[in-house]
């Protein structure tokens, strides 16, 4: 029962300290700075979630799943992330941590289990930034006519994707500051150009592309053997496409869309306010990406039949077929810039949770010390970022997207049950935000989040648990003998 000893609270607030810079750090760590305000927890967020999904999984579900109905589809996989964001923000706003996640496991559920869902996190972010950074470099090939051979999926050496996550890690080591400048400035890009999607397209929709709404259920060509998805084997469902099953599992696919948004909890540690501004930076996040998911997609299903939609490049598709190709431009600048924000506070995640996890003994304290000049977790982040552009570089990460959203469901999952067992172990504890109607919603949030895993192919499943057993054996390696918590209970036990 050794492996399931738990990290009180108490701890956890204390190695976050007080809030001065200059107390001394605990586990040889240092400290993080506080440097952040709601602002910029919600340009963090929309940096994050706002990027390929908007320009491409529209298109793609619209087309193959959902109809018209593919709005509805973004609806539910909204609603489904607020749940899980209600449950950050409760957690967040009571134990404002860098782990978020991996910390709210090692509180409730015990070490090892901490241990695989910090190991998770890395998966979800380190291979989140490196998938998009080759969407990054294909944006940019095709935008600026540059070699594929150097840009495009099919290069030997992806070069683009090498350059961005350089440039983009120089500026995460620099500090959290200058990263909040740099990703709020892309963000105003995309937003900006979101919204000009939404109030143009909207002159030129036609009630008779909404029409049928739904779709009506027909056999779709399913996968076979392990890419089947899970829910299938078990219940023996023969695949459809459109109707009711559709849009759920459109649902389930454009998910992808909302990962990362725990992001905004990772950053609670160097927030001034966390108990206020983290629950604004969230539950923000969602709602207005929620409404730029809503309103894009209804807008391009709208200007177009949804069964001529580009599955490649659909909003700027749809904007040609109207006859307003000069609106693709803007189309693709918004896309770079949803990329390169998205692979931005992938990396800086990144070095926040390796942090966390340095701090307790569970990676080596010395490479996840924080740097004095930058105030931020540099080696840690130099370390993970190399893994990011070797991925990035070499490995064609098309079929392993299915990886992100398995690994920020699991993610979700765990959040919404260490609510329920916090309220029940820590009913003292002092809460600023509070998840409404718990635990009924906290225990739908978890099965939501179960339900859209099992939409996910058996073959992400068994990479899924590959990786886990990975990190398990590196657990067992290192983590377990190091760990700074059973050190600390082996000491207090010695005589005298």
């Amino acid at each position: 029962m050794d492996l399931f000893r738990t990290k009180s609270v108490e701890a956890v607030r204390a190695d976050v300290g007080s809030g001065d810079e200059h107390e001394p750090g605990t586990g040889g760590t240092g400290r993080l700075r506080k440097r952040l305000s709601a602002r910029h927890l919600v340009g963090f967020g929309i940096g994050i979630v706002i990027g390929t999904g908007i320009f491409t999984l529209t298109g793609v579900t619209a087309k193959e799943n959902a109809g018209p109905a593919v709005v509805v589809s973004f609806a539910v996989a909204g609603l489904v992330a607020l749940l899980a964001a209600l449950c950050y923000a409760e957690l967040a706003s009571s134990v404002p941590t860098a782990g978020s996640a991996y910390t709210y496991a090692y509180a409730t559920a015990g070490e090892v289990v901490a241990w695989i869902i910090g190991w998770d996190l890395f998966l979800e972010f380190a291979l989140g930034a490196a998938v998009v950074a080759r969407g990054w470099s294909g944006y940019v090939g095709n935008l600026l006519d540059l070699p594929p051979s150097l840009f495009g999926e099919t290069a030997t050496v992806n070069l683009g994707a090498a350059a961005i996550v350089v440039v983009l890690t120089l500026v995460a080591v620099l500090g959290i500051r200058e990263s909040a400048r740099v990703t709020g400035a892309l963000v105003v890009v995309k937003v900006a150009v979101c919204v000009f999607v939404v109030v143009a397209g909207a002159w030129f929709v036609r009630g008779a592309n909404l029409t049928p709404f739904v779709p009506p259920a027909e056999p779709a060509e399913g996968g076979s053997g392990l890419t089947r998805p899970v829910i299938e084997v078990v219940a023996g469902l023969d695949p459809v496409a459109f109707g009711v099953g559709g849009v759920l599992t459109a649902a389930a696919v454009v998910f992808f869309a909302y990962t990362g948004f725990e992001a905004v909890a990772n950053l609670s540690e160097e927030t001034r306010r966390p108990a206020r501004d983290v629950p604004l930076g969230l539950l923000g996040t969602l709602a207005l990406a929620t409404a730029l998911y809503v309103g894009v997609s209804f807008v391009l299903v709208g200007m177009v039949s949804y069964r001529d939609i580009d599955e490649g490049a659909p909003i700027a598709d749809a904007f040609d077929q109207v006859g307003l190709g000069w609106a693709s431009s803007l189309v693709a600048i918004a896309a770079v810039a949803g990329l390169t924000s998205v692979i931005l506070v992938d990396l800086i995640t990144i070095g926040r949770i390796g942090f966390a996890m340095g701090r307790d003994g569970l990676l080596p304290p010395a490479v996840a010390r924080v740097s004095p000049r930058s105030g931020v977790p540099a080696r840690i982040t130099l370390l993970f970022a190399v893994l990011v552009l070797v991925l990035a570089t070499f490995v064609p990460l098309g079929t392993l997207a299915d990886l992100v959203s398995i690994g920020t469901l699991f993610a979700f999952l765990l959040v919404s049950v260490a609510v329920v067992v916090l309220r029940r172990t820590r009913p003292d504890l002092e809460r600023p935000f509070r998840v409404p109607l718990s635990p009924v919603l906290p225990l739908v949030s978890a099965l939501a989040c179960l339900y859209l895993m099992l939409n996910l192919s058996i073959e992400t499943w068994l990479r899924f648990l590959a990786w886990l057993a990975i990190g398990l054996l590196i657990y067992a390696a290192y983590g377990y003998r190091n760990s700074r918590a059973r050190r600390e209970a082996r000491a207090g036990a010695a005589p005298g």
